[in-house]
């Protein structure tokens, strides 16, 4: 496996708006996290983290890390735990990392690829449903797969494909339920149906909700008059 380089320094202010400053000079925020050990808060350029993240690996990328500070340069090997973007403008706000052994396995998420075109599709006029996109591998970082694709030329109308079909290196190891579906060649005319349902019922729901309320509301607010109100009801 390859490894990406990626160069950072380590980062002295801490808080939000010390974030928020690095954002607006270029730099974005981070932390490398180890077990037993104190986390390193670190920032990095820009555009050498978005290079990182857009290899073939994608989020499952190895890196390794080197770190500038005042005093030594440390090197990490790390792969990437949890990236925070910008829900509207999608750019990177603060990056973690975790540092790995190169001989310890670790658990990752690989997505899953169909490969080819189904005879149920191709031949029958069926429709092709993807149920699971990704499935947690175990296996060594230099042997993470960037991908599994799947062959589903075989499939016909009504066929079913399970975590156990997949078929995978024997350094990898799929942590799924086995039985779990992945894909599934469907009947048009089903697929209309299903798709269709949901939406009347999404008319009514709200319907029947808000009816169901305004009787609880109703109840209640008869149910909290007070006692002298009633009674003088009763007298008259």
């Amino acid at each position: 496996m390859e490894f990406v380089e990626l160069h950072a320094s380590l980062k002295e202010e801490k808080g939000k708006e010390a974030n928020k400053r690095l954002r607006d000079q270029g730099f974005v925020p981070g932390v490398v996290y180890k077990k037993a050990e104190e986390s390193l808060s670190i920032k990095m350029d820009k555009k050498d983290i978005f290079k990182a993240l857009h290899t073939e690996a994608g989020e499952n990328v190895v890196v390794r890390l080197h770190i500038d500070d005042a005093k030594k340069k440390r090197e990490r090997t790390v792969i990437i735990k949890e990236i925070q973007k910008d829900p509207v403008k999608d750019n990177l706000l603060h990056v973690d990392f975790h540092e790995i052994s190169l001989t310890e396995t670790l658990k990752v998420k690989v997505p899953i690829v169909p490969k080819g075109e189904a005879i149920g599709v191709k031949q029958e006029d069926g429709v092709l449903q993807q149920v699971l996109w990704e499935v947690d591998v175990e296996c060594l970082p230099t042997a993470i797969p960037e991908k599994i694709e799947v062959n589903i030329a075989g499939l016909k109308v009504g066929d079913v494909l399970h975590v156990k079909d997949i078929q995978v290196s024997e350094s990898a190891k799929i942590l799924d339920n086995p039985e779990a579906v992945v894909f599934s060649i469907e009947h048009a005319k089903k697929v209309e149906e299903v798709v269709a349902a949901p939406a009347e019922g999404a008319i009514e729901e709200p319907e029947v909700i808000k009816e169901k309320k305004e009787k609880a509301e109703e109840a209640g607010e008869e149910a909290e008059k007070p006692i002298e109100e009633k009674k003088e009801k009763k007298e008259k």
